[in-house]
């Protein structure tokens, strides 16, 4: 464990962006590793592309980009927004957490915890009443981490692979 005193976590700014795409392949593979017919592969645009898109997010009044950082290093980052009402999830203004993610040599060390709790402060002093999130449905160790700060279970998203589908009823798998 890290003491959390070694731990810094702050605002993104421009010049995490390279670091920020880099785990934000991290958290791409990971999910892709968990089932590569719902998620994306990383591509070598996907560094780029995905760091250039939370760069975007730097200055946006609603949205939240924090950095955990270890001896100035960045080791994660957590991703939020306040969103309003949102009729295709039937849920009201939340602020919504869309990644959270720390570099593999830094897991299980509290890291995950401190970026958590930051977000959920961060959300909440912009006004959310509730934090939603979504995590994938084989990624037993981030529910392990939301549960133990608060998070329930509301929503399970299900996914039917059309060509995979139409093989089966075919015979053919």
């Amino acid at each position: 464990m890290i003491p959390s005193a070694a731990v810094v976590i702050r605002s993104a700014t421009k010049t995490d962006l390279p670091a920020l795409g880099r785990l934000a392949v991290l958290l791409v593979r990971l999910h892709h590793d968990f089932d590569r017919a719902r998620f994306m592969a990383a591509t070598d645009q996907t560094e780029r592309g995905y760091g250039s898109y939370l760069g975007s997010q730097l200055a946006e009044r609603d949205t939240t980009v924090l950095v955990a950082t270890v001896e100035e290093t960045v080791v994660g980052y957590a991703w939020g927004s306040l969103e309003g009402i949102d009729y295709m999830s039937l849920r009201g203004p939340a602020g919504v957490l869309h990644d959270l993610v720390v570099d593999e040599s830094y897991r299980r060390r509290g890291i995950g915890s401190l970026l958590l709790e930051a977000a959920i402060v961060a959300l909440e002093a912009a006004g959310a009443r509730q934090v939603v999130l979504s995590t994938a449905a084989r990624n037993a160790h981030a529910q392990q981490l939301f549960a133990r700060h608060g998070f329930r279970p509301t929503m399970l998203e299900m996914t039917r692979d059309m060509e995979r589908h139409e093989s089966e009823r075919r015979g053919e798998a």
